[in-house]
């Protein structure tokens, strides 16, 4: 008994050592992720607070702003709503061309910004594809908002999936079937056993959404038009900052832009920790 005991603690320990593996996780973590916060906080400690709140609330900084936070806040619940229908037909179907559709969900990932961007913003101009036919309706595709919105989406749409789709997966057909036989309506089913069960998932995919998207440059700098107080976004006022030689200008900007990311996806943990607790009492 004893023996056998040791053997399932020694499964257990793969990897040598919790102090061991706890120190180097540490020392990567200060290295890779905490040493440059702290050199960028570090360099805006160089502004006295004054000019600190004169560079973060210029006027074109706050529109670059609001054009970042809205526009990423938009894609992040458009993925959501749309990451949730794909997550569950690749789940609960199986049809032809399944593995080349979960495929193609990845593909955001491997193309290089830069290559997405222009494709976007081919299609999306005056004369493209899709460009052609929303100018019909009165609609601006690139060089505007509703551009960046389509480029922050294409961008963020895996991380909903990719996140919904193994809480569709935990989810038993069968509680679908008990709702259904007791009288439950479709709508009633969604709200009641899916959306409950999902929800923490969702709110995981929507934050990662969102951080990628406001984060963005490469796919957005060609399809935005970078016209400031329009179609001008935070990172690319951050880049220009920097190629003008204002290095406390660009690090204030970014770590306002940093903080209020926190702020956000601190939130966004609260409401997904709730959402766990409420869903398992």
């Amino acid at each position: 008994m004893a023996r056998l005991g040791s053997v399932r603690n020694r499964r257990a320990r793969v990897l040598p050592g919790f102090g061991l593996t706890l120190g180097f996780t540490l020392t990567y973590l200060g290295l890779i992720v905490l040493l440059p916060f702290a050199a960028l906080v570090w360099k805006t400690a160089d502004l006295s607070w004054g000019e600190f709140l004169a560079k973060v609330t210029d006027p074109r900084v706050v529109a670059s702003y609001r054009l970042s936070f809205g526009t990423a806040l938009v894609a992040g619940l458009v993925n959501v709503v749309f990451g949730l229908v794909v997550a569950w037909v690749l789940v609960r179907y199986r049809f032809p061309g399944r593995r080349l559709i979960d495929a193609i969900v990845d593909l955001p990932f491997a193309l290089p910004t830069a290559v997405s961007g222009i494709a976007l913003t081919t299609l999306y101009a005056k004369t493209g594809w899709f460009g052609s036919v929303l100018d019909r309706f009165g609609i601006q595709g690139a060089f505007s908002p509703f551009g960046i919105t389509v480029a922050l989406a294409f961008v963020g749409f895996p991380f909903v999936v990719r996140t919904v789709q193994p809480a569709l997966e935990d989810l038993e057909a069968e509680l679908e079937d008990a709702a259904a036989s007791l009288g439950a309506t479709r709508l009633q089913i969604f709200l009641r056993v899916l959306l409950p069960s999902v929800l923490p998932a969702l709110l995981t995919g929507f934050a990662l959404s969102f951080a990628r998207a406001l984060g963005e440059y490469g796919s957005i700098v060609f399809i935005a038009g970078n016209q400031p107080m329009k179609t001008e976004i935070t990172p690319l006022l951050i880049i220009v900052k920097l190629e003008q030689y204002d290095y406390a200008g660009a690090t204030a900007i970014a770590v306002s832009l940093l903080a209020a990311s926190f702020v956000l996806l601190f939130a966004i943990n609260l409401l997904q920790a709730w959402s766990q607790r409420h869903h398992a009492a």
